[in-house]
């Protein structure tokens, strides 16, 4: 399932923006490659993030995967929720994020939903 309304990238991060501000979380894809996600490792909270930076780290019954930052800015909320209750990220792909990010300029060249169904075709 992939949502209108959000941006994607590659590494299979969505992006909501809304006020300046960047919500991230991981796709449906992402979650459902993943398998059972029990363990969430969130960015520090006040974190100057690049575009492409590693923040955090999600642990699955299969699989370890690093969380990328999509955007560039201040990291200024982590969802403390996911520490506890990490399946959420299973459950709610997309309406659980991980991390929001005040956003320090433009946003990178990200995909729309229809670009995102298209690669994950590829």
């Amino acid at each position: 399932m992939v949502k209108e309304g959000y941006l994607y990238s590659e590494d299979h991060e969505w992006v909501r923006v809304e006020e300046g501000k960047a919500y991230i979380g991981i796709t449906d894809y992402a979650q459902n490659e993943l398998g059972d996600i029990v363990f969430v490792e969130l960015p520090e909270l006040e974190a100057t993030v690049s575009a492409g930076d590693q923040v955090g780290v999600l642990e699955s019954v299969k699989a370890v995967a690093d969380v990328f930052c999509p955007v560039s800015g201040t990291v200024v909320e982590v969802n403390q929720g996911l520490e506890d209750e990490p399946e959420l990220l299973n459950s709610e792909p997309f309406e659980q994020h991980i991390f929001v990010v005040e956003l320090d300029g433009e946003l990178p060249a990200l995909m729309d939903a229809a670009a995102y169904e298209a690669f994950l075709a590829e």
